[in-house]
């Protein structure tokens, strides 16, 4: 019963951090419960970066004396010491009898840390409840403190004939408005979209967030040959100053192109080359990392995907199948250079819901 108990409180906290979505990175989404007597007394969700620990600012919150309550929180709170506050000590001071935490927290400095402090001080401290769903709603942190590269998402829209545009390149409505408006969801969640020059140059897309509330996600253009045109959408309407373009690093002397787009507030990253001529992708990736974005949308087009699925660059692919027959047309992937049935990259289906008209699938390399 206890366990039970345990899970329905611990649900809220993860109901709570997800309010932070699209607000908090770098930081862990991060939500906070304080139950006394069978009663919510203190309850808070990270809402920016930088703001103090998710879990005293429900201590500060609580409507009634904390003193032999329980704190559940969906992940490790830290054992790094604030400017004003320290996370743990504070937990202590608190009287607060009893901890549940979902998950540790993965950074090498922390990793159950703060649950040997803990106890240390007569706290009883339960872990591992609804360990998989406090993980995954911090998908993006896990793998950007773990691998310093940020999580990869590709997003991809076919016909179930698998095409993603019509043999003159047009994509634009094969889905239904609730995919579109899933997708502007899920670009506010995102910190940044990426999309290959070729689906800007056939699209012109401006891959902000329209169709619900949110806040725009950074615009990342692969474009090689440093070809974006000053007159395209992006480029017009970058007033959050949040295009980016990566291009080669042999385009460095192209001074008065460079200086063009500076002066419209684009921001350029120069990467090598590989030998076959395309973008180097992980050196992309991590310098993306040290720009701060733990997680990235990739939106197209065919070659993006095929670079990202050649090279294992991908964390998860979200299809959304929309009920048309195309017959010709462009492939959701060009050549991986698969020969045979038994050399097919497997994967996982993890979900299938349908939105729309649509079917969307979730799928994982297995």
């Amino acid at each position: 019963m206890n366990n039970l108990l345990d899970e329905s409180y611990l649900q809220i906290a993860l109901e709570l951090a997800k309010k932070g979505k699209g607000k908090v990175s770098p930081s862990p989404l991060v939500g906070a419960l304080l139950v006394k007597n069978d009663k919510i007394i203190g309850a808070a969700y990270r809402n920016s970066p930088s703001e103090i620990s998710t879990e005293i600012l429900a201590i500060k919150k609580s409507k009634e004396n904390t003193e032999g309550a329980t704190l559940y929180t969906n992940l490790e709170p830290c054992t790094l010491s604030t400017d004003t506050q320290d996370c743990i000590d504070f937990i202590i001071q608190s009287g607060i009898k009893k901890v549940v935490i979902g998950s540790l927290n993965p950074r090498p400095d922390y990793k159950g840390q703060s649950i040997k402090k803990l106890r240390k001080a007569g706290i009883e401290v339960k872990t591992g409840i609804l360990e998989n769903e406090c993980i995954d709603i911090n998908k993006f942190y896990f793998k950007y403190i773990s691998t310093s590269l940020p999580y990869i998402t590709l997003k991809m829209a076919i016909t179930i004939d698998g095409k993603i545009a019509d043999t003159s390149g047009n994509s634009k409505w094969l889905t239904s408005v609730e995919s579109r408006c899933l997708v502007h969801e899920l670009r506010s969640e995102y910190d940044a979209v990426m999309v290959g020059f070729k689906s800007v140059k056939i699209d012109n897309p401006e891959l902000t967030v329209r169709l619900v509330e949110g806040r725009n996600p950074k615009r990342i253009i692969l474009d090689s040959k440093l070809q974006l045109s000053l007159e395209s959408n992006l480029v017009k309407k970058n007033l959050d100053k949040n295009l980016i373009i990566v291009t080669s690093q042999k385009n460095q002397n192209k001074k008065k192109k460079i200086n063009a787009y500076l002066k419209r507030g684009i921001k350029i990253l120069f990467v090598p080359e590989k030998s076959n001529g395309k973008l180097d992708l992980l050196k992309t990736l991590s310098i993306l990392s040290e720009e701060k974005i733990t997680s990235v949308l990739v939106e197209g087009g065919s070659k993006v995907f095929t670079s990202f699925i050649k090279q294992k660059l991908e964390d998860e692919i979200l299809i959304f199948i929309s009920p048309k027959i195309l017959g010709r047309g462009l492939p959701l992937c060009s050549n991986l250079g698969i020969k045979s049935l038994s050399e097919a990259i497997n994967y996982s289906i993890k979900e299938v819901e349908k939105i729309g008209d649509d079917a969307l699938i979730k799928l994982m390399r297995r």
